[in-house]
């Protein structure tokens, strides 16, 4: 265990850290300055999780929660993102889970969007011909690598998540989802092969990815 010494030396180079020992000590005002740093950066990741905008806000809400309910036990023995990230991994992967026993799981129709209300449709339409062929603008692309790296495994969306999004490192994201750092190595490599191949029919045509669920 961290002793008491070592995690005020972490607090002086970590200010998040700072901050949940605050609140480990019982200041709400310090718990709201967590929720408003990592609130948006949060949802962000668990939408490209579990592909609902609305969803998202709930299991942020639901992180934020177990934070509060874990505070007196709270010991800074990494860095506040880690753990924060290493609860949010769990509490998103528990909800596919439960998705995926209810045969619920697919990625939803986007209410609004510049490939429309269907993606997955739009894309299927253009295979078979039935889309003019088009150069996409900025907006159709991120559409495009958003939906790519939808389709990736769990395991291997998520280290990208963490790697692209938080800047993590292989240990890090190691630590935040209980693998080996080789492991993770491994794992963000499939899923750079995965995201090329995909993405290549875009990228060296403007034609639409080739989109197939890997597991890995």
């Amino acid at each position: 265990m961290v002793s008491e010494s070592s995690a005020r030396r972490r607090a002086l180079r970590d200010p998040d850290v700072r901050l949940m020992l605050e609140v480990r000590d019982g200041s709400a005002a310090a718990f709201e300055e967590l929720m408003l740093r990592y609130q948006g950066r949060l949802v962000t990741v668990l939408e490209h999780l579990v592909g609902n905008r609305d969803q998202a806000e709930d299991l942020a809400q639901e992180v934020f929660l177990r934070v509060y309910r874990a505070r007196q036990s709270y010991v800074p023995g990494s860095k506040f993102s880690t753990w924060l990230y290493t609860i949010a991994n769990n509490t998103a992967m528990n909800t596919l889970r439960t998705l995926s026993r209810r045969r619920e799981v697919s990625l939803p129709a986007r209410e609004s969007g510049p490939l429309g209300a269907n993606p997955i449709e739009a894309i299927a339409q253009a295979s078979s011909g039935q889309m003019p062929a088009r150069q996409f603008d900025k907006a159709e692309a991120r559409d495009i690598v958003r939906l790519a790296v939808a389709a990736l495994g769990e395991r291997q969306r998520m280290a990208v998540l963490l790697n692209k999004f938080e800047g993590m490192c292989y240990a890090d994201i190691a630590q935040t989802m209980e693998l080996t750092p080789q492991a993770i190595k491994s794992l963000l490599s499939r899923a750079r092969g995965n995201l090329r191949e995909m993405l290549e029919p875009y990228f060296r045509s403007g034609g639409y990815p080739v989109i197939g669920k890997d597991e890995g």
